[in-house]
């Protein structure tokens, strides 16, 4: 009799068991699957069009390496090559310096802190579009900046950035510059306030003045957080689209086109998918040359800690 009594609730303790331990599993399973089919999937597929001669239409047929040869024989590409090295080098650099002063001079305690760190927190809450637009409107000759400076006496006062060729690309490291800055700062505080305060006390009394104290001693533990600004960065100036877009439509001509805003084109407006899906391959190879070394040594030193 207890045998028929207990096996329900045995089996009952069984299913509940059964669910505790792939509850997890089953919760996931629809996001990883639709992760795999749209990105993963995707991106796949994206390859694959990279090697055919697909046009206003995606088709099967294999080409061969013809796209990729059309698009590095593309004057465009290469000019696109060349903005992102300007753009990257630039709002990579600028970025991080202007976030390390400005978590260094936060890190000194000063009053008001949780107010200034929202102000330079808050260009990172808005979108790429709005920080475009925001600054089209303060760069335009006619409506911004210079014209202040004209209206305040001041009529030799040139600043013609956004529209002239040469210098339009700057223009675009300005605003990226100010909305980055503030997260980066973000990033190196955290960094700052992790280092162990015995060590700073221990080269107080050695003698060492506080500059050599940050650039000796602080510095060198943050490299970990150098490092992930530099990737996060990196990432961003990659796939830089919105900004560019809003802020100079990537013009004068092509003055301000980078690798995605390129993408864009070939694809849905040029009507070339073979050459957009290769340039989008080379973005990815790009961003994977980051990615992968970064993640490695993450991984590695996750596993130094545990052994």
């Amino acid at each position: 009799m207890s045998s028929h009594i207990d096996r329900p609730a045995a089996t009952r303790g069984g299913v509940l068991g059964w669910l505790q331990i792939h509850l997890p599993k089953i919760v996931l399973s629809p996001t990883l699957a639709i992760t795999g089919v749209f990105v993963y999937g995707f991106i796949i597929w994206t390859t694959y069009l990279s090697f055919t001669k697909s046009r206003m239409f995606p088709v099967t047929k294999w080409e061969g390496i013809s796209p990729h040869v059309k698009l590095w024989a593309n004057p465009v590409w290469e000019k696109a090559l060349e903005n992102l090295a300007i753009f990257g080098i630039l709002y990579i650099g600028i970025a991080t310096v202007v976030g390390l002063i400005l978590a260094v001079m936060l890190d000194q305690r000063i009053r008001q802190e949780g107010v200034i760190r929202t102000i330079y927190l808050y260009p990172m809450a808005l979108s790429f579009i709005v920080t475009g637009t925001v600054w089209k409107w303060m760069l335009n000759p006619g409506l911004g900046l210079e014209k202040l400076m004209h209206d305040f006496g001041w009529a030799s006062f040139k600043f013609d950035w956004i529209v002239n060729s040469d210098m339009a690309i700057y223009t675009v490291v300005i605003a990226g510059v100010w909305q980055s800055s503030g997260f980066v700062m973000a990033m190196f505080l955290a960094g700052l306030r992790a280092v162990d305060d015995e060590i700073i006390k221990a080269a107080s009394i050695d003698g060492a003045s506080q500059p050599i104290i940050y650039w000796k001693v602080i510095f060198p533990l943050m490299r970990p957080i150098f490092l992930s600004s530099f990737v996060v960065l990196s990432h961003l100036a990659i796939k830089s689209y919105d900004l560019v877009i809003a802020l100079t439509g990537g013009g004068p001509g092509y003055s301000t086109a980078l690798p995605a805003t390129f993408m864009y084109s070939q694809t849905f407006t040029r009507n070339h998918i073979d050459i957009g899906s290769a340039s989008a391959v080379m973005m990815l190879i790009t961003v994977a040359a980051i990615m992968v070394p970064y993640l490695y040594s993450e991984l590695k030193a996750q596993k130094g800690v545990r052994q």
